[in-house]
């Protein structure tokens, strides 16, 4: 287990008339992590208006803000306790998946997997089911996806990074999920805070597969341990996983998703 201190604050110039926003920027309610203290703050001070998804935990934070500049705060220190796979997880039948899991087996937004079949079948489907094929997934988007830095929008979609051959986490994250949809094995989305010395702090995607009855975490990227992330959100795609939606005439000013080790930290007050 380690404990991590969270530190993020995102910048807002609201224009003209009040404005409506929808965070998605707190550690979740989830069994690999412990919220030991936190604070959601903005200034101006605002009233939040707060929701929490019954089955992933995620949190969603809304406030109605005045023109002029809006600083959202959060910070937290979250114990994380993922528990690492063994590397034997077997593939699930599907006849066997739990109900709330099949939805996870589905193409999504940004997750084709229905275009994705005979790519999937050409590489992947002779190999041994199970852990190593969802690890031999991740190798090969390593191998034929530049991780670079601008070179995918919102709204780039598998196919799309399959066209471009680049792309940044949460493209590396969709490709390995639409590649195991593919493949009948369920996969989704996981967003959060992480630590990295290279690029610089931001948001961080990885995404989770479902074997030996329980969900795994894989960061295809190679950028932080996944026993290091601090969820945020759990979701088929990112089309549901934007930490902030914004409604209004609004300018995005600046955004810092920090996170350190906590012993190098004063703790939560400010």
């Amino acid at each position: 287990m380690k404990v991590f201190d969270v530190d993020c604050e995102l910048v807002y110039a609201v224009n003209g008339e009040p404005a409506d926003f929808i965070f998605n920027i707190q550690a979740a309610h989830h069994p690999d992590q412990r919220i030991l203290e936190e604070r959601l703050t903005s200034e101006p001070k605002y009233e939040f208006e707060h929701h929490v998804d019954s089955g992933t935990g995620m949190r969603l934070a809304r406030l109605v803000a005045r023109p002029g500049e809006l600083r959202i705060r959060y910070r937290a220190l979250v114990e994380t306790r993922y528990q690492r796979p063994t590397g034997d997880e077997e593939e699930v039948p599907v006849r066997l998946l739990p109900l709330e899991v099949i939805r996870y087996l589905w193409p999504s937004r940004y997750c084709e997997s229905d275009s994705l079949h005979r790519l999937a079948m050409v590489h992947f489907g002779a190999l041994p089911k199970g852990y190593g094929r969802v690890e031999s997934i991740c190798q090969w988007v390593r191998d034929n996806v530049q991780y670079a830095i601008g070179t995918s929008t919102p709204s780039t979609s598998v196919r799309d990074v399959l066209v471009n051959r680049a792309g940044v986490c949460r493209d590396f994250a969709h490709l390995c999920i639409a590649l195991c949809r593919a493949l009948n094995i369920p996969a989704r989305l996981v967003t959060g805070y992480a630590q990295y010395e290279d690029p610089p702090p931001d948001f961080h995607a990885m995404f989770e597969a479902y074997l030996g009855d329980r969900w795994i975490l894989f960061d295809s990227t190679r950028l932080s341990p996944e026993e290091d992330l601090i969820r945020i959100a759990t979701t088929r795609d990112a089309a549901d996983a934007a930490f902030a939606t914004l409604f209004g005439p609004i300018k995005f000013v600046s955004w810092r998703p920090d996170v350190y080790d906590a012993d190098s930290r004063s703790q939560v007050n400010g």
